[in-house]
């Protein structure tokens, strides 16, 4: 990115954000927020801010990335970690759950952080004790300090999510912010692509401390981009003055929207049931079903590729033709319906059922993903112009410490049997689909706004 000219900054330095004025929920012709959105004229601060921020748009797909690599690039490893510490795989997954616990709870404090003293300042510190957490996990002589450093490396990574989103909020609304999320999708959708790929390789010349020291390196790297290329998106006097006390307060302004809420938990839930995938899969496909590290990485690579697909579809055929919503819901329903026929397969009602046949189920509930991941945030930030990082704190949140529960969960009865990652997909795809039609109802809004 070269250097703006000096009329796309102000006198602090910060890249403008959209006019006030311009942040309400765009509608539908029928006036309902978030639905279908016509096009609208782009305010020329932020158009600007846009055209000079094409490697900030790389930038904020890596620290959307991190995760998926902090997890994935570690998930062909964790037999081997069982087998090296000495330690059951149910104590071993924890290390996934502690993470995940991790970036559930640094967004609480990251997200009000950022809407007080801007975007750059707490990012840039989260990516120091990150890159510091992650190189003591690869020297981590126990599964209980592993478990331990894993949290603050979680902790510490949070802040990258969460400013993510908060950035995304400042810059663009309604349908643009919907393609923007989808396009963030498709970038940081290859991390979970090569993640388990690169461990795969990793694992080939080194033991599974070697995957800690590469994410090290990842961490060292894109600290170094965020440095030099992630400029301020909130103005001085765009910030929350108040402390600890004003951030509650406006969480709990947030939390008693029915339909933010309604949409946090869709969220939540959904990505609860991706992360069963996640943390149940390595043993599933590997020991079950008795395939190679290898094996394991490029159904998940394709299971990736799948997601990416449907997330590009979304952004760019979908938004703007088919409202958030619709397509929102049709995501939910094939997760489900995919959630269900893994059961079926896994129970053992069809017989005694192949490593294909799962994986194609898997392939259908991962792709979906990309219909609903992208449309949850969108939907439920767009009712939060006025708070977007304490809004991306508790979308964040609930995700991450819903999947967190359902992490250990999926291993409940050993290694041996694949039902209980499906028990949990089916009751995470179901209350998903239970939230968006109980709590978000956009039926109802559009006939309140005729």
């Amino acid at each position: 990115m070269g250097k703006p000219d000096s009329g796309q900054r102000n006198t602090e330095g910060h890249i403008p954000a959209a006019d006030p004025a311009s942040a309400a929920a765009p509608a539908h012709a029928d006036g309902v927020p978030g639905d279908r959105v016509p096009a609208r004229r782009v305010p020329a601060p932020v158009a600007a801010a846009r055209r000079v921020g094409f490697l900030v748009t790389l930038v904020l797909g890596g620290l959307n990335a991190l995760p998926p690599l902090s997890m994935d690039m570690y998930l062909p490893a964790l037999p081997a970690v069982t087998r090296s510490l000495g330690s059951p795989a149910a104590t071993v997954q924890l290390t996934l759950t502690a993470c995940l616990a991790g970036m559930a709870l640094g967004q609480l404090v990251v997200g009000p952080m950022s809407d007080k003293w801007g975007r750059r300042r707490p990012l840039l510190v989260g990516m120091i004790v990150y890159v510091a957490a992650t190189a003591i996990c690869a020297l981590a002589p126990t599964a209980e300090m592993l478990i331990g450093f894993r949290l603050l490396q979680g902790l510490a990574g949070a802040a990258g999510i969460v400013i993510a989103r908060a950035v995304v909020r400042d810059l663009y609304d309604g349908a643009d912010m919907a393609r923007f999320f989808s396009t963030l999708m498709l970038i940081s959708g290859v991390a979970p692509i090569i993640a388990p790929l690169i461990g795969g390789q990793v694992l080939r010349i080194t033991d599974w401390r070697g995957i800690f020291v590469v994410l090290t390196a990842v961490g060292i790297v894109l600290t170094l981009v965020v440095a030099k290329w992630l400029h301020e998106t909130l103005p001085r006097e765009k910030r929350h003055s108040g402390g600890v006390g004003e951030a509650l307060h406006t969480m709990r302004g947030l939390l008693a929207d029915r339909v933010f809420t309604g949409y946090m938990l869709t969220g939540g839930l959904a990505f609860a049931t991706l992360f069963a995938y996640i943390s149940a899969s390595p043993f599933v496909v590997q020991e079950i079903y008795g395939a190679s590290p290898q094996t394991f990485s490029l159904l998940f690579g394709v299971n990736s590729i799948g997601l990416i697909t449907l997330g590009q579809i979304n952004g760019k055929v979908l938004v703007g033709r088919v409202s958030l919503d619709k397509a929102l819901g049709f995501g939910l329903s094939v997760i489900t319906i995919a959630a269900t026929g893994l059961l079926l397969m896994t129970s053992g009602a069809f017989g005694k059922v192949g490593l294909l046949p799962v994986a194609a189920g898997l392939f259908v509930l991962m792709s979906a993903m990309g219909l609903v991941m992208p449309n949850t945030n969108a939907l439920a930030l767009l009712r939060t112009p006025h708070a977007a990082g304490s809004a991306s704190a508790l979308i964040g949140t609930a995700a991450f410490l819903i999947g967190a529960i359902a992490s250990p969960l999926v291993g409940i009865a050993g290694e041996q049997t694949a039902v209980p990652m499906a028990v949990v997909q089916l009751a995470c795809a179901l209350g998903a689909l239970g939230c968006f039609l109980g709590l978000c109802r956009p039926w109802q809004r559009r006939a309140e706004a005729v």
